[in-house]
């Protein structure tokens, strides 16, 4: 069993946000596997268990709990369906990236996302695979990052959205077929204009 973890903020305010990426393309996974309507459970929107590629147990999540609380929604996931922590991989918006790059990290730390930070804390460990989908960083010497997080992904970017959204499956499903090291060699680098070589 393996578990992908979207992350954003639930309400209709945040609906495309920059910081709601995570969600973004867990929508997007569960629209492609055109799963039915989700649980209310684990503190979100819960699929599962569901097979991937006729053989490979997965469920889904998105925390309903606010970013900043998202591992209470994690633990009680990871928990239910005693999963090792390498099992659950957690997908999230990152502004250190430009937009329409995605990386794949097996461990390290939050970077500073802090719904990342609470999911390594509540599972106590750095080694949980995450998928980085790079929103860009505002203009500016001294910006917010609050308002840059939470302010709307803009039109030109999202005309180019679906692009981004076939990196990512391409990402997840390497991950769900093989291992994280193979996801990593063949997505890290990419952008949305080279999306036809992964």
């Amino acid at each position: 069993m393996k578990l992908i973890v979207g992350l954003g903020n639930p309400g209709t305010e945040y609906a495309w946000t920059r910081h709601n990426a995570g969600w973004l393309i867990v929508d997007s996974f569960v629209s492609r596997l055109s799963l039915a309507e989700p649980q209310m459970k684990f503190k979100g929107a819960f699929w599962g268990p569901v097979m991937f590629d006729g053989s490979i147990k997965i469920s889904l999540l998105k925390p309903y709990t606010f970013m900043n609380l998202s591992g209470a929604a994690v633990i009680e996931a990871v928990r239910y369906q005693n999963l090792d922590p390498a099992d659950v991989l957690v997908v999230f918006d990152d502004a250190a990236l430009p937009f329409g790059r995605v990386r794949m990290r097996e461990s390290g730390s939050a970077g500073g996302q802090k719904g990342m930070m609470s999911i390594l804390g509540a599972l106590q460990t750095l080694d949980v695979p995450r998928l980085r989908i790079g929103v860009g960083a505002p203009p500016g010497v001294r910006p917010d990052m609050a308002d840059w997080v939470l302010g709307r992904i803009p039109q030109t970017q999202r005309s180019q959205w679906g692009k981004l959204e076939d990196i990512a499956w391409e990402a997840l499903s390497l991950w769900l077929k093989y291992d994280i090291q193979k996801a990593m060699s063949k997505i890290n680098g990419l952008k949305i204009e080279d999306e036809n070589k992964a």
